[in-house]
């Protein structure tokens, strides 16, 4: 008994000296923390687009009118300090949770000054900006690739014309009547809502509400508010084809982009402190988590054929459209969603100024399958958002290539929203799914 007893005091002991340590660790990182967030808030006075969240204390924003001129080298002064601070910081800490709070704010600094170059004109290849600013860089197919894929779609398609004409024609048969448009949506929030709630438990006053909007370069929006709150704007300027009802209520909403930002800030800034997570920078290799689960979400909550099912029994009889060939279109969209890739050549070419207009107009038409309208709104985003559309595919094939990987395979559904929590809820670099190791 007397040795358990100084067993006991010595344990007692270790721990006592351990916690003063840790405590001053997290102080210190807390403080780098606060910078974090400043930094990011006054970069976000100049640049418009670079906050796309943030719910964290006044006290951190900055204070007085922003200087007439950008103060592009003040910036990257205090980014790469910043840089320097946190990685002196992980030399010395030795608390695993404090060291990836560390490591996650330097890849989020590394964008913010590659963003402070981009926004003062100075620019770089499309996979060294892609690179620095959502840690990864997507893979690069040759256009046989893409006439491949566009080779099966043609032999799937009935009649005779071009491919994009004659997958046109079919789609046509999908377009949510515009009276119809907002009941159709909001019974499709409600089904992926419901399908969430099943696995989660989400906080009791979450809520947001919807706006139709036009003259946007995206298809939908989601403005974090806060305190469980967001705001989602939908764009009619454009026909919206019935799976995007399903598509984007749960991309933006259950349990995409709404349902991450809620647990994030629930779980990491107001259960555990952790201040940085409060600022969301679009910019930044957040994104492109946030984007690819938004988008691997689709599968996680309407897996298999679910999706075609509620369709044909709910969404297609609601709009007032036949459910015939509900099938068949269903399949041409599965095989849209592979030349996906398209795009995003599109956009190196953009960015690194290998394409003309003709170019691009000949990829988005010809293997984005996108009619004159939906083309050229394709390179009005991409012209202001640039290299940022790898998040939507090459993120979406991360996340699930990860989730898989750790068990959350169709046969296993439990574990997928598992695991797919513990992505909505933690600081987690691209790195981090890349490398399964980890």
């Amino acid at each position: 008994m007397k040795k358990l007893f100084l067993l006991f005091l010595i344990l007692c002991t270790i721990a006592c000296k351990d916690h003063p340590d840790t405590d001053n660790s997290a102080q210190r990182l807390n403080l780098l923390a606060e910078k974090y967030i400043r930094l990011g808030l006054t970069i976000g006075q100049y640049d418009a687009d670079f906050v796309d969240a943030y719910y964290g204390p006044d006290s951190l924003k900055p204070t007085g009118l922003p200087k007439a001129n950008f103060p592009k080298d003040s910036l990257l002064r205090q980014v790469n300090g910043l840089i320097g601070q946190l990685i002196e910081f992980n030399s010395t800490v030795t608390n695993d949770t404090l060291a990836k709070r560390a490591k996650w704010m330097n890849s989020q600094l590394i964008a913010f000054g590659r963003r402070i170059n981009i926004y003062s004109g100075k620019y770089q290849s499309f996979d060294q900006e892609s690179k620095d600013l959502f840690g990864v860089v997507a893979p690069s197919y040759p256009e046989s690739h893409y006439q491949q894929l566009l080779a099966r779609l043609d032999s799937l398609l009935p009649g005779s014309g071009s491919v994009t004409s004659r997958f046109e024609k079919l789609a046509s048969q999908f377009v949510i009547p515009k009276a119809k448009v907002d009941t159709v949506f909001k019974t499709a929030i409600a089904e992926a809502r419901k399908r969430t709630l099943a696995h989660y438990e989400l906080p009791a006053n979450e809520h947001f509400t919807i706006e139709y909007v036009t003259g946007k370069p995206w298809s939908g929006y989601n403005w974090y508010q806060g305190n469980y709150q967001s705001k989602i704007q939908i764009s009619i300027d454009m026909p919206i084809f019935i799976e995007r009802a399903i598509d984007l209520a749960c991309h933006e909403g259950y349990p995409g982009h709404h349902v991450y930002n809620m647990l994030l800030e629930k779980s990491l800034y107001k259960n555990k402190h952790q201040v940085e997570i409060a600022l969301y920078p679009l910019f930044s290799p957040q994104s492109l988590i946030a984007e690819g689960s938004a988008y691997y979400g689709i599968e996680v909550a309407f897996p298999g054929s679910e999706k075609n099912k509620f369709l044909k029994e709910v969404l297609l009889p609601l709009a007032g459209l036949k459910t015939e060939n509900t099938d068949l279109y269903m399949e041409a969209l599965a095989l849209k969603s592979r030349l996906a890739y398209a795009r995003n050549e599109v956009a190196r070419g953009i960015v690194d100024g290998t394409f003309n207009l003709a170019e691009q107009t000949k990829w988005l038409k010809t293997y984005g399958l996108r009619e004159e309208n939906l083309s050229k709104k394709d390179v009005a985003f991409i012209n202001k958002y640039r290299s940022y559309v790898i998040n939507y595919n090459y993120g979406q094939d991360i996340v699930k290539t990860y989730i898989e990987s750790k068990g959350g395979t169709a046969d296993n559904p439990a574990k997928r929203w598992e695991v797919f929590r513990w992505l909505l809820s933690n600081q987690v670099r691209p790195a981090d799914l890349i490398d399964t190791k980890k």
